[in-house]
Order: C-alpha cells, then sequence, then structure tokens
C-alpha cells in the first residue's frame, strides 16, 4: 500500500484525515507524518494494517501493481 493509493482512497470516500484517524484508532499527528511521504506507507506493520482495514471497510479495494485492473500500475476503486 502507497500513500499515493491512501490519498486516492480519501478522497474516493470524501475523508479528510481526520476522518481517516478515526476510523482506523490512527492518531492524526501519525497519519499527517505517513501522508507527508511518497512511495510505501512507512511506519509499523499494525498502524499500516488499522489504515488499510478502515479504508477497506468503508469499501475500498486496492490494487496492487500488476494485478489486474483494466488499466496499468497500482491504485484504488470503490467496490461495488
Amino acid at each position: 500500500m502507497t500513500v499515493e493509493q491512501v490519498k486516492a482512497a480519501r478522497a474516493l470516500l470524501g475523508w479528510n484525515q481526520d476522518k481517516l484517524a478515526e476510523a482506523s484508532g490512527i492518531a492524526l499527528p501519525t497519519i499527517k507524518r505517513l501522508e507527508a511521504q511518497s512511495g510505501p506507507v512507512a511506519g509499523y506493520e499494525k498502524t499500516r494494517q488499522a489504515i488499510r482495514s478502515a479504508l477497506e471497510a468503508a469499501g475500498i479495494q486496492f490494487i496492487e501493481d500488476g494485478q489486474p485492473s483494466g488499466g496499468g500500475g497500482a491504485g484504488v476503486r470503490l467496490s461495488t
């Protein structure tokens, strides 16, 4: 999971960083620090999993690089 995927997922959901922090149980300063980077989400595995789980519970599907998606590269989409 990349920072760019997290930001795109938040945009699809209409979530700001506060909402992601609330939904994931991760402190807002941690969300801000992680999103200030680019590339793979840094930090503890537990933190990454909490963010991913919150987004997936809200309907986000992560598309990994090389996974069939009708396009190229990694991304996200809303589950139908």
